[in-house]
């Protein structure tokens, strides 16, 4: 890896913008816990992009102004949420139908892992983590029609979350389609890693030295 590196990661309100920008107009999204709720925020009003949550909701909108929270209206995070024109509550168990059901055209989640061949390990069970065990997401990842993941791209300690196997127990096993980055979009393919877009200043040679797994271009 070059010891001097000039190049502008993206942002989590970034990585969550692009992400909004590839849903297509009228699917039906869960969104994970953690940094994928931040997508609804990057939706226009003009687009109609239905966002569920596993607690039994559909139609949340961006998250509220601080003088504006209904605190009876959250996601399944525990975040304050908004509802859009025609959003509904439903009870838990017609939310979790939905998901095994297969009508979610798409689930978001984060990650501590995504392998070449599309597993995704994103659970623990440390008492450090807001959201231990596995929740809702292996009826997700399984559920919905398609799996994205947003994450940074390297853990805390450096070493790579884009990898050849996962290390860590599974959630789901080939079901990862697209990653988003903080360095990169990277869809799943039978290639392994297709590198689809790099943040700003970095070059495919620094982006492979953060990465485990084989990556290839796009095209």
């Amino acid at each position: 890896m070059s010891e001097t590196v000039a190049f502008k990661p993206f942002s989590r309100p970034q990585m969550a913008a692009r992400v909004a920008q590839d849903i297509p107009e009228g699917w039906y999204v869960n969104l994970g816990i953690g940094i994928p709720t931040a997508v609804a925020d990057h939706v226009p009003l003009e687009r109609e992009v239905i966002f569920h949550s596993e607690n039994g909701v559909l139609g949340m909108g961006p998250a509220p102004e601080k003088d504006k929270i209904e605190p009876w209206l959250i996601n399944a995070g525990k975040q304050y949420v908004t509802m859009r024109a025609g959003g509904s509550f439903c009870h838990h168990a017609d939310s979790f139908s939905m998901i095994r059901g297969g009508h979610l055209d798409l689930c978001v989640l984060g990650a501590f892992q995504v392998a070449e061949n599309g597993d995704i390990a994103n659970w623990a069970t440390s008492e450090n983590d807001t959201a231990p065990a596995v929740g809702g997401a292996m009826d997700l990842a399984a559920g919905a029609k398609r799996l994205w993941v947003m994450m940074e791209h390297t853990a805390k300690d450096g070493s790579p979350k884009l990898v050849q196997r996962c290390t860590y127990p599974l959630t789901a096993v080939g079901a990862v389609k697209r990653v988003y980055t903080n360095l990169a979009v990277v869809d799943v393919t039978e290639r392994g890693f297709v590198v689809i877009d790099m943040a700003p200043g970095l070059s495919f040679e620094d982006l492979q030295a953060r990465t485990d797994a084989k990556l290839h271009l796009a095209g």
